[in-house]
């Protein structure tokens, strides 16, 4: 049922004039009527400029792309990708759509409110980069804030991120990556090589693509005969940033001194790792073998250069972008899962005898 401007009224015990005055901006409100209006405008999940049923046809130039950090290589190219496809082939003066970049900081709470914005703004299409947060209330939210996204013609893509459980047809296309096969192929690297002592440093326990990663290591290990709850002494969560690798990879050395091997949730995470170990005087791969994942641009030119699961970032995000903008025809089941490819560098080599 669509929500008016007298729902939000009445919810607020105020004048429909008042709701009009405190959402245009354009006249003085008390700040505790004005703080009333805005709590029921959430709680309402109230669309402006009149009911969503016509908003399909009304919906505005504006494309919305929410990343977890715009700092981090790993989205700034998806979405500076699917911002360029967007400009392509407009085909005439005026068919260009203006991204916004939303930084969410990783916040679930952020990128709810950045849906809501959104959908104020009657954005013509949303690209959600990157893994999800695994939480039963946020994932609801977020399926239900999609769903009214898409009742009110926004185009809802998915890059980088599996299909939320409960969206359903609100979802426009989902490109997934194979995070549990890359890991699954990293790990199978290091143990042709010999490593049987593989610590592992994993991303946030809550983040989809922690957990997909982390499965296909395990399943390595597992077929290798090396499973059992040794591994979870042998993993360490954090942050996907160069300080939680440095951290968690001298935790690793305190637990298991004996390693020969770690890999890391991502080439950022994996440069932590590198810088740990030097400071412990150990050398890569002679001592210690380091892996990583996506072969982000840096990759190649660290030293050793990283071993890694290279993720098409820019192949996805210009997708993304053309599925967004409708130029382009969703998969078919509005699901693709796109491949990665190991690529083996100098930072890994066989154990020290």
């Amino acid at each position: 049922m669509t929500v008016t401007l007298a729902d939000v009224a009445a919810r607020a015990r105020v004048s429909p004039a008042t709701v009009s005055r405190v959402l245009n901006g354009n006249y003085p409100v008390a700040a505790a009527t004005r703080e009333r209006v805005l709590r029921a405008v959430d709680e309402l999940d109230y669309v402006l400029n009149g009911p969503a049923s016509a908003l399909a046809a009304a919906t505005s130039d504006l494309v919305g792309i929410l990343v977890n950090d715009i700092a981090d290589p790993f989205f700034g190219i998806m979405a500076g990708a699917a911002q360029h496809a967007m400009g392509e082939g407009s085909g005439r003066a005026g068919g260009e759509k203006l991204a916004v970049v939303c930084n969410t900081g990783g916040s679930p709470e952020r990128e709810l409110t950045y849906l809501t914005l959104l959908q104020r703004q009657r954005a013509a299409a949303v690209v959600l980069t990157g893994g999800a947060v695994e939480d039963a209330v946020h994932t609801a939210a977020t399926a239900a804030k999609l769903a009214r996204l898409a009742d009110a013609g926004t185009r809802v893509v998915l890059c980088g991120r599996p299909p939320v459980p409960g969206a359903g047809e609100a979802i426009a296309a989902a490109l997934t990556f194979d995070n549990r096969g890359g890991g699954r192929r990293l790990t199978e690297h290091l143990l042709t090589l010999g490593h049987r002592r593989i610590g592992y440093v994993a991303g946030p326990a809550e983040r989809t693509t922690t957990r997909h990663r982390l499965e296909g290591h395990r399943a390595a290990m597992e077929a290798a005969g090396l499973g059992g709850a040794g591994l979870d002494r042998l993993t360490v969560h954090g942050r996907y940033d160069r300080r939680s690798g440095y951290d968690a990879t001298l935790e690793l050395l305190r637990r298991a001194p004996d390693l020969t091997a770690v890999v890391a949730a991502n080439d950022t995470v994996a440069l932590g790792a590198c810088a740990a170990l030097r400071d412990r005087g150990l050398r890569i791969p002679d001592d210690i073998s380091v892996a990583g994942f996506d072969d982000l641009p840096f990759s190649v030119d660290a030293v050793p250069a990283l071993t890694t699961v290279r993720l098409p970032l820019h192949e996805a995000g210009a997708r993304a972008g053309r599925l967004a903008t409708g130029t382009e025809a969703p998969p078919p089941g509005g699901v693709a899962t796109i491949g990665g490819d190991l690529v083996v560098r100098a930072s890994t080599g066989r154990p020290a005898a």
